[in-house]
């Protein structure tokens, strides 16, 4: 028998659920109990009789037949309790006593298993009672912690408090208790502590129990709240002020006032913020809202996002995103209205803005967008002038983009000096130094991506850039660089012809040309160069060339493979001008020229949050990017362009990029694994509904609006849709390009619409790598597979433990998940393959980015780059590369239509701590995942370094 079934309350026989007193009506009049504390309540024989009943039902089961015997039996015993009690004629009785002629009465009338457990039971609770009272003596001689205030002041610890904050930041979360939390947090405190580090040990007590419960991410996360509610609310008050999550609730709206007037003051607010309604938007503020965040987002915004004056935080996490939806609706007709739809969309993270957005929504110097691309010019003016472009541009946190293609190479003649040039490399050392020295306000790192054609004659040097070895002169170790691939180049490798290569000075053309004019036109300078009517020019195999790239992108991660074709026949910008480069991370395809700079503005969706019955819901899908595309139009109106390039350049074609994150997590919540089929058509059928909505809301927004400057001639006035522009480049082939060309939805309207209406932007679809909002909000990263499924990510905000949550759940509900799964999965770095008994489906649905083939995540890709009008930030995951496998997985990628690629993720080895995170510093390092020396490859791939998986450097665009 369960001792639990007998139990009673520590006044007696009560059992713990039982009525409250005033709830009975048994109480016997003139009769009292003294309670073991000394008090005295009236006598209730009701307790008797529930307690016994209890114990009786506990052993004799609950049958109706049995029931009807307890019910004689609890008369019987009760009674004699009761008459035993009263038989001397005393009318107060102490509970030992009642207790004592329970258990009498109970052996009296030969119920032995009954009164046995009884018996035990009282023991049992007589040990806990003594077990208590020698810890309350214990807490009672213990001195008593004092806590130095921000003034110096000591003032006792309030260990109440302490202990209201953590079941707070516990409440509702599965698996998550307060008593861990508590203990290691008193273990930790000494008397003294200043108030910071008292706020800060909480948080860090969390922080150990995340790899045993991914939970406990939102208990840090609520637990930072804390620390962030005081120093904001002291700024705001000019006192020392706190508020738990339940106080903050009726606190929010008249801190938001106040924090909007503050910031004016202090000059980290526009002005025009006051003219808002700003009552009406402290109502809509919705506080618990802030609940949503786990550690790693919220720490990251705490860090580098809320606004600060002389490093103190005032802004909470709910204003935080009105500053920015305010920011973005300043030039609405109903500010207020379209505040708080913004508000809404970003603060439940079904869509977020970029980073810069982020950042400068709402401040004086809102400079908002997030990727700009200019090509350089071959003259020094030119060239000089880009470099300090670079720089202006980068101070209000873009990523940028170089074209250098027009810059003669090495051994080119200088007329001016008669001289010969040293080429593009010097230059580009410059532009690297550069990068380095405006490091966007300490915020993040300035970055930087440069772009060359594949025949410059420089680029075998450029591929060397970001080697260890050489001359250190002709070497940029912090820029990015990327390989502007022209069709004919991979025609070439593929026919294993000879490719040649030429200085742009004597070839000015080339830059300009694409798909058949350009063939025509190289055709045209190699005829000249076997002529000998050339100066500087060099023949290669193409193949060799093309062996050269794969070796340099696996030993350096660099530089990434990008094809100018794709990019330039599928623009639909090719009426005005060229795409000369991509962007930061390779996702945006805008033209370029010495008078415009490309801008592009930046946001995401979430998939995981459009997932309703493990499906995508359409219609949510809609909704958020209705609204989202109206966000993203409004930033060019807001914005603050440090250059008139860029201004000119935005407002004339109005470009917007809106991707996607979190797809991992909503192929986990319908539980696809990315590896299938099914995950391909996902990948294709989400794509094509945000495409869809996107064009139809820059459809709404041009004829509300007005068509953006250049609509005329572009492929969107003939009716051609992304999805239409695949022809172009089969025909530019002469042959089909293997992208599947299917669609779901009603395109032949949507056509008849643009064509009628217009497009308010020139390109509306970009895929941001996402790596920062995604942490934000909590979810996987754009488009990637799981690196792993437990590990520490890496940020400038510091080391973080990443649990897949969506696995633990299901090892949960399987009863897998204990310590020893734990530690399995820090020993096979974070993935369950290798882990016997977990199931093999779950293997499927939670493999990791290195054992998934690579040729999945370019299939995914293609169908996603059918719906886009710009391109997408795509990574390669490859475990064990070699020049087999690299070779075929990027002559898949131009095969497939993709327009750019990203990072190459080789991973020969890595390495492991098998320790847990318990006694940390707060360092988390259970798992550690950097750029680690990897084994000899296969063929043409030489010793090298794994690409880091976690760079804090690629965060610009997102």
């Amino acid at each position: 028998m369960s001792l639990a079934a007998v139990e009673t309350e520590r006044s007696g026989v009560v059992p713990a659920g039982s009525p409250a007193p005033e709830e009975r009506q048994s109480a016997e009049p003139g009769y009292q109990v003294i309670r073991r504390n000394g008090t005295v309540s009236p006598f209730d024989l009701s307790k008797i009789q529930v307690a016994v009943t209890k114990a009786f039902l506990a052993v004799e089961g609950n049958t109706a037949a049995a029931s009807r015997r307890v019910h004689e039996m609890v008369e019987e015993v009760s009674g004699q309790a009761f008459q035993a009690l009263t038989r001397r004629g005393d009318r107060t009785f102490h509970i030992e006593d009642i207790q004592d002629q329970v258990e009498l009465a109970l052996m009296r009338s030969e119920h032995h298993k009954v009164a046995r457990a009884y018996v035990l039971y009282r023991e049992e609770r007589a040990r806990a009672r003594r077990e208590d009272a020698a810890k309350r003596a214990e807490e009672e001689s213990r001195p008593k912690l004092k806590v130095r205030g921000t003034d110096g002041t000591p003032k006792p610890l309030d260990e109440k408090r302490l202990a209201t904050l953590i079941d707070e930041a516990v409440a509702g979360l599965d698996g998550a208790s307060a008593e861990p939390v508590l203990t290691e947090t008193m273990r930790n405190l000494y008397d003294g502590i200043t108030q910071d580090e008292l706020s800060q040990a909480p948080i860090m007590a969390a922080r150990t129990l995340v790899e045993q419960e991914p939970n406990y991410a939102f208990v840090s996360a609520r637990l930072l709240l804390d620390l962030l509610r005081r120093e904001a609310l002291t700024f705001i008050a000019g006192k020392e002020t706190q508020a738990t999550q339940a106080e903050i609730t009726t606190g929010y709206a008249p801190y938001f006032e106040a924090y909007v007037r503050r910031g004016v003051q202090l000059d980290l607010l526009d002005g025009e913020l006051l003219k808002f309604d700003l009552p009406k938007l402290a109502r809509a503020l919705k506080p618990e809202r802030d609940l949503l965040f786990q550690f790693l987002g919220l720490q990251t915004l705490y860090d580098r996002y809320f606004l600060h004056s002389n490093n103190v935080r005032f802004e909470l996490p709910q204003a935080f995103f009105m500053r920015v939806a305010m920011g973005l609706a300043l030039r609405e007709t109903d500010r207020e209205g379209k505040a708080i739809e913004f508000y809404n969309l970003i603060s439940s993270f079904d869509f977020m803005c970029s980073t810069p957005t982020l950042f400068n929504a709402g401040t004086p110097r809102s400079q908002l967008s997030s990727c700009f691309l200019t090509t350089v010019p071959d003259d020094l003016d030119g060239i000089f002038k880009s470099i300090k472009d670079n720089a202006l541009l980068a101070k209000y946190s873009g990523g940028l983009g170089n074209d250098w293609t027009r810059v003669r190479g090495l051994g080119a003649h200088i007329k001016g000096t008669n001289g010969e040039s040293q080429g593009v490399v010097p230059f580009l050392k410059v532009a690297n130094d550069t990068a380095i020295a405006v490091n966007q306000g300490g915020k993040r790192k300035g970055a930087v991506c440069a772009y060359l054609e594949t025949w410059h004659i420089d680029i075998e040097e450029f591929f060397d850039l970001r080697k260890n070895t050489g001359d250190d002169r002709r070497r940029t170790h912090d820029m990015n660089t990327a390989n502007w691939v022209p069709d004919l180049f991979m025609q070439r490798v593929e026919e294993d012809g000879q490719w040649t290569l030429f200085s742009p000075d004597e070839t000015p053309d080339l830059h300009d040309l694409m798909g058949k004019a350009f063939a025509e036109r190289y055709a045209f300078y190699e005829e000249k160069a076997k002529k000998g009517e050339m100066h500087v020019f060099k023949q290669v195999r193409a193949t060799d060339l093309w062996r050269r790239m794969l070796t340099m992108l696996f030993e350096t991660g660099h530089p990434w493979i990008t094809f100018k074709d794709p990019c330039n026949l599928r623009s639909p910008q090719q009426h005005i001008g060229v795409v000369h480069s991509s962007n930061l991370c390779t996702e945006i395809t805008l033209n370029t020229s010495d008078k415009e700079v490309a801008v592009c503005n930046l946001g995401s969706v979430n998939l995981a949050n459009h997932i309703r019955g493990g499906k995508l819901d359409h219609a949510q899908i809609e909704r958020t990017v209705k609204t989202a595309m109206r966000m993203l139009d409004n930033v060019i109106d807001v914005n603050f362009y440090t250059i008139p390039e860029a201004k000119n350049s935005n407002m004339k074609h109005r470009p917007v990029g809106l991707g996607l994150m979190g797809f991992q997590d909503a192929l986990n919540i319908m539980r696809l694994p990315y590896a299938s089929d099914a995950a391909v058509d996902f990948a294709d059928e989400s794509m094509e509904a945000i495409s869809y909505h996107a064009i139809a809301a820059s459809a709404d927004l041009a004829e509300e609006r007005g068509r953006y400057p250049s609509f005329e001639g572009s492929l969107w006035s003939k009716g051609i849709l992304p999805i239409d522009s695949i022809k172009i480049v089969d025909a530019a082939r002469g042959h089909k390009v293997e992208m599947d060309r299917s669609t779901r939805l009603d395109w032949d309207k949507l056509r008849a619409r643009v064509k009628s209406a217009g497009m308010r932007n020139s390109n509306t679809m970009a895929i941001a790598p996402t790596a920062t909002i995604s942490n934000i909000c909590g979810v996987a990263q754009s488009i990637e597979p799981a690196y792993q499924n437990l590990f520490v990510k890496s940020n400038m905000s510091g080391d973080f433990t990443v649990v897949n949550e969506h696995l633990v759940r299901d090892l949960k509900a399987r009863g897998l998940w204990d310590e020893v799964m734990v530690s399995d999965l820090k020993y096979f770095d974070g993935s369950v393959g290798s882990i016997d008994r977990v199931p093999d489906d779950l293997k499927k649905i939670y493999a990791t980015a290195f054992e998934i083939d690579s040729t999945w995540l370019i299939k995914a890709a293609s169908r996603r780059q059918k719906w886009i009008d710009q391109s997408q930030s795509l990574n390669i995951y490859i475990a064990n590369p070699n020049g087999k496998k690299l070779d075929s997985l990027y002559r898949l990628a131009w095969k497939l239509g993709l327009k750019t690629t990203y990072y190459l993720r080789s991973r020969s080895a890595t390495h492991v701590e098998k320790s847990t995170l318990k006694g940390t510093d707060g360092k988390l390092n259970a798992v550690s995942a950097s750029a680690v020396t990897a084994a000899p490859a296969a063929e043409f791939i030489e010793v090298g370094k794994a690409c880091s998986i976690d760079n804090p450097e690629c965060e610009a665009c997102q």
